[in-house]
């Protein structure tokens, strides 16, 4: 349900919807002008793609489950659009595997981080990091280099939604497991990422929180199988054909 007046049988609901959240993010200080345009990027790679979690993605949101459910210290890496589009199914996903929720912004302000973490907070977070950013990642100026100690830098599995290209080239640098949600599996976060979910993220957040869900009770060795069994070099190439050709059975 959204207070948004658009009627649910428009044939692009969930596009329109998504535009408005973005909208509202910017108003309430959540995003940055800036993420309209990544939105806009976003959404031609979803309509090439049908607007629908192509088989190679649902794959990966199997496998990015998996890896969540084994890390010893997994966080969900939060931007501004992914905090606009899908604040809830993140905490969702925290509490079904166990992460950390971590702010990260490359147009970094304090007003913001705290706008943020509030907004979180607000969708049910108990404890989101990012304001003590007492570490960097290596390689990085800027203030998209900053990152809580305990959070991110000593993390050994990270979902980045959304990320910048460098960004995640110079995380996959550090030794990290990178799970990264991307549309364009073209792009430098896709192509650094060891998981890439080539999906938008309104639909991959659920689909991972439901995987997690689903493989609470399975053994290490059951998890590891999944996570063994993902080729990303395939699903990369998949994405890619899904987009070029219309769509992938």
């Amino acid at each position: 349900m959204s207070d948004i007046d658009i009627p649910e049988d428009h044939p692009r609901y969930e596009s329109l919807l998504t535009r408005h959240r973005i909208e509202d993010g910017v108003d309430k200080g959540i995003t940055s002008r800036q993420g309209l345009i990544a939105q806009g990027r976003g959404e031609t790679f979803d309509y090439l793609l049908g607007e629908r979690t192509i088989p190679s993605a649902a794959a990966a949101e199997r496998a990015a489950a998996a890896y969540l459910l084994l890390a010893e210290h997994p966080v969900l890496s939060v931007n501004g659009n992914v905090a606009a589009l899908v604040p809830g199914e993140l905490v969702e996903l925290a509490e079904a595997t166990g992460a950390d929720l971590e702010v990260n912004l490359f147009n970094r302000t304090e007003a913001r981080m705290q706008a943020i973490v509030d907004h979180l907070r607000e969708h049910g977070a108990d404890e989101v990091k990012g304001l003590t950013a007492d570490g960097r990642i290596p390689g990085l100026s800027h203030e998209r280099a900053k990152v809580d100690s305990d959070g991110i830098g000593d993390a050994d599995v990270v979902l980045v939604p959304l990320e910048d290209g460098d960004r995640a080239e110079a995380l996959a640098a550090m030794g990290k497991v990178e799970l990264v949600v991307d549309l364009n599996p073209m792009s430098r976060s896709a192509q650094s990422a060891t998981v890439p979910i080539v999906d938008n993220i309104v639909r991959a957040v659920p689909n991972i929180t439901r995987h997690a869900r689903e493989l609470a009770t399975a053994s290490r060795e059951e998890l590891q199988r999944i996570v063994d069994e993902f080729d990303r070099d395939e699903a990369l190439a998949a994405a890619e054909q899904a987009i070029r050709e219309g769509g992938e059975d």
